[in-house]
């Protein structure tokens, strides 16, 4: 994508926050610290009914920040969509960014996001999301590698025209295409729908980096992962329409592709799997396949035991198990959305 420099329009950052004392002072100071004029940002934060001092903290920051912080308070607890839809209302810039209350961004991220917004067709960006050890070196287990896998699809997705799916941690958009959601809404995902359905172009920025502590358990991923699935199968049946190929046949076999599929992709997974048992006993083929989906369960089972033993996981243990971790999260959130479960009351993922 070609890049255009001196793009400099007004900004709001919108970050919402639920009980983050330990965070938010670091990364209300991490957004000050951007390389972008301060008379041209400010940063709005919602406290979602924050009862651990979150509150004193932001104003605090405010009270000697370089630029606008302001703080609004949501009582009682609605969530984090909620509190985006009123925070909007306040903001005075042309471009709104969202940062999670526990997001660092590399300095030059936000002016990265910007520079898109010169391409008038353009009218959401994404940043690249790394996860990171306690210290700030890379993560290389299965978490990481389903990012990179996340962040190259992205990449060839903005070359194809939109992206399906982004961070929420550190992305952007223009102010006028943004449309108020439902509290049980998936901001992160149905925004970005929206914009498309409004004739624009959802980017990615692979200059725009946001570095995130991994979670440390997977009993932790997993509850976040259920959460996310549930919300993304119902964010998919509010905007179904776009997954109908009449109306954008490149698109619609992005959405029903990248995340359609990938979200029930258990289902041809556990048929196959049950297929190759089935018929092993038949022909050799079957046979080494139904082996090798035990091996690979294995090693998915060897890896959650040796992380609730404290141990590192290898890449041989830790890309079977967070795929596994992944499918049957997924399967979980499918149960729930048939039995008309939804997910409004907002915990903030850590890491």
């Amino acid at each position: 994508m070609k890049k255009h420099g001196g793009y400099q329009p007004r900004v709001s950052i919108l970050i919402a926050a639920y009980n983050e004392a330990r965070d938010i002072e670091a990364t209300l100071n991490n957004k000050l610290a951007l390389e972008y004029p301060t008379e041209l940002l400010e940063i709005l934060v919602v406290s979602d009914e924050s009862d651990d001092g979150t509150d004193e903290i932001v104003n605090s920051v405010a009270a000697k920040a370089s630029c606008s912080v302001r703080l609004f308070r949501q009582v009682p607890r609605q969530g984090k969509t909620a509190g985006l839809n009123m925070l909007k209302e306040h903001a005075n810039g042309d471009i709104l960014a969202f940062s999670d209350a526990n997001s660092e961004w590399e300095k030059g991220a936000l002016r990265a996001l910007v520079n898109n917004f010169n391409d008038p067709s353009v009218g959401y960006v994404t940043g690249k999301m790394v996860y990171v050890n306690p210290d700030g070196s890379l993560l290389g287990d299965g978490c990481s590698a389903y990012m990179k896998y996340e962040n190259w699809l992205r990449s060839q997705e903005t070359l194809a025209g939109s992206v399906v799916g982004v961070d929420g941690g550190i992305d952007a958009m223009r102010k006028d295409l943004y449309q108020s959601l439902r509290p049980d809404q998936l901001p992160d995902f149905v925004q970005p729908l929206k914009v498309v359905e409004q004739g624009y172009r959802v980017v990615y920025e692979p200059q725009a980096l946001l570095k995130e502590e991994a979670l440390s358990d997977g009993g932790s991923e997993f509850s976040m992962r259920v959460r996310v699935s549930l919300r993304a199968f119902w964010a998919l049946k509010d905007m179904k329409h776009l997954m109908n190929p009449a109306r954008d046949p490149l698109f619609a076999w992005q959405l029903v592709s990248h995340k359609l599929l990938r979200y029930a992709a258990f289902v041809p997974m556990l048929t196959l799997a049950i297929a190759a048992l089935y018929l092993a006993p038949v022909k050799g083929l079957y046979l080494v396949a139904a082996v090798g989906y035990g091996l690979f369960l294995y090693l998915a089972w060897s890896g959650h035991k040796k992380e609730s033993r404290g141990e590192s996981l290898s890449t041989l243990y830790a890309l079977p198990y967070y795929f596994v971790l992944l499918n049957l999260a997924s399967f979980r959130a499918c149960i729930a959305f048939f039995k008309g479960e939804k997910k409004v009351v907002w915990n903030p993922r850590k890491g």
